[in-house]
């Protein structure tokens, strides 16, 4: 959950990486003769859902083993950023653990006996079935010698007295604890420099795959990689496309999504039951449902990326429409209904699961909501707020507004800085309540005052002005391409990334600014098809 932010001063929050935004012809200026530096990824381990997607297509296992890992760090934002994904003693114990049983598992399946294992000369069917495993495993050819080494465990297990059996799978288990299946190896220029190398296809293949699927390459990928296609745009466009047709997709809803507009969060929000009873564990799934439903929609439709902010259409079932205030669908499962007569709940803001997560127990938070929108949708975030800033005060009266709290609140002098432009976005959201129903009341019975008051003076007269405030600024494009090529890299952008993140955006705007444009013009870019070597990390 957000806290409570506050800062020092009169100036407003900036972007991290993003300055100068509200004047683009300032920023193509600032950024026509920047040299490109696509940065450099940290050894990336699988995370755990990249783990677990990777053994369900590699080895059809759909028990989620890496439910039993320990629970992956976050930088950025998101669980998939190589820089915190450590690997302790703890985890290679799971790792080891979880490999014997998926191999016993499948081996027991008939999956990975591609032949007859000879007892007297086992030797050239277990070259076989382990070269084909190790080579979908570690998503790249694999070379005599590495398979000789992986076949050693033939020879100890006959010196041990076991059946060639149990060697092969000692090294089909040994396979899967080995960094090349555990990380997504990419190398460094050589020798090691700032110089930029361009992916090789087995890289750039599990980028894209571990990208939109957070998954191992499929067979297909995997060839389009060995015979050398992956270097062509063309074939890199059409093997996006053919990925985000494929259920897997659904892994960028979960994972991207699932972090970026909080539906993640949702899992350990806990509503005042004395307060608001209504909410229950259905209302809860089918507010998650709402938001992946429509952002899965903008993956594969033919919305612009503005548009999810005032979408004209949702998915819900009879519950959660009935808590909307909306026509039930006659359905328990969601279904896409028509909000052109209900404005608001069109786009995001009108989702309870955003509603919900953004809200404390027993009150809405203003704060927690506008931090989201200037974080996620603005690039804008506030600094932390400092040492020992005091909460929202109480009610001076049983019916003062949440806004007449929260000016008393920002009236401290080390809170007025940022509150003046967080408040107004959050406070024009407060006619949905804490589990993000409409009200015209606040708990105690005062009128809701749902304007924002920004600091140039314009008025936010509730959701709706809110909305037509968030699409129109100049600042969206660039920070959701900010958020996105995070989730696709696996690292932060830096002050060094501002201009190619700026082109990216401008390449998918111009493309038609659908969701896929935006992905295709991070897939086609020198970020995601390039790295550079650290410079500091000299051979001995």
């Amino acid at each position: 959950m957000l806290l409570l932010a506050g800062c020092k001063g009169d100036s407003l929050p900036k972007a991290r990486v993003l300055p100068d935004q509200d004047n683009p012809h300032t920023q193509n200026d600032e950024c026509e003769n920047v040299s490109g530096d696509p940065g450099r990824v940290t050894l990336h381990r699988l995370n755990r859902a990249e783990y677990d997607a990777t053994v369900r297509d590699l080895l059809g296992d759909t028990t989620r083993p890496a439910r039993d890992f320990p629970t992956d760090d976050h930088g950025y934002g998101f669980d998939n950023n190589a820089d915190v994904l450590s690997l302790s003693p703890l985890l290679l114990e799971k790792y080891a653990t979880a490999a014997e049983k998926l191999v016993e598992t499948a081996w027991a399946q008939g999956q990975l006996r591609t032949c007859a294992l000879d007892a007297i000369n086992p030797e050239p069917c277990a070259r076989d079935i382990v070269s084909r495993f190790a080579r979908r495993a570690w998503r790249r050819p694999v070379t005599s010698e590495e398979v000789d080494r992986l076949l050693r465990a033939l020879t100890l297990a006959k010196q041990q007295g076991d059946t060639p059996e149990a060697g092969v799978k000692l090294a089909l288990r040994t396979v899967l604890v080995s960094p090349h299946f555990l990380f997504r190896v990419e190398k460094d220029p050589e020798p090691t420099s700032a110089t930029p190398r361009r992916l090789d296809d087995f890289e750039l293949a599990s980028r894209l795959s571990y990208f939109l699927w957070s998954s191992m390459p499929d067979e297909p990928l995997l060839q389009a990689a060995e015979q050398g296609k992956l270097r062509t745009p063309a074939e890199l466009e059409a093997q996006m496309h053919r990925m985000l047709a494929d259920p897997k997709a659904q892994a960028l809803v979960s994972n991207f999504a699932g972090q970026w507009l909080f539906t993640r969060a949702l899992d350990s929000a806990e509503p005042d039951p004395a307060l608001y009873g209504a909410f229950n564990e259905k209302l809860r799934e089918a507010m998650r449902q709402e938001t992946e439903l429509v952002f899965q929609e903008f993956i594969t439709g033919d919305h612009k990326l503005r548009d999810l902010i005032d979408a004209p259409f949702t998915f819900v079932n009879d519950a959660l429409a009935t808590h909307y205030g909306l026509p039930p669908p006659g359905s328990g499962t969601p279904r896409r209904v028509d909000l052109s007569g209900h404005p608001e709940r069109q786009g995001i803001f009108g989702h309870g699961s955003l509603l919900t997560v953004t809200s404390n127990s027993d009150r809405t938070s203003p704060v927690q909501r506008g931090v989201w929108v200037l974080e996620q949708l603005l690039c804008s975030a506030p600094p932390p707020p400092p040492p020992n800033v005091e909460g929202l005060p109480p009610p001076v009266n049983p019916h003062m507004t949440m806004k007449e709290r929260m000016a008393l609140h920002r009236s401290l002098p080390q809170c007025q800085g940022c509150h003046r432009m967080m408040d107004p976005l959050g406070l024009s959201l407060e006619n949905y309540d804490p589990i993000g129903r409409w009200r015209l009341n606040e708990v105690s019975g005062a009128p809701v005052d749902a304007t924002g008051d920004l600091p140039d003076g314009t008025v936010l007269n509730g959701s709706v002005d809110m909305r037509r405030f968030i699409k129109e600024d100049p600042k969206l494009p660039s920070c959701f391409t900010e958020h996105l090529l995070t989730y696709a890299l696996g690292r932060g952008m830096a002050e060094a990334d501002h201009c190619a993140v700026r082109e990216i955006a401008a390449t998918a705007e111009a493309s038609g600014g659908r969701l896929s444009d935006y992905i295709l013009a991070i897939v086609l870019s020198d970020h995601f098809t390039s790295r550079r070597g650290d410079p500091e990390a000299q051979s001995p």
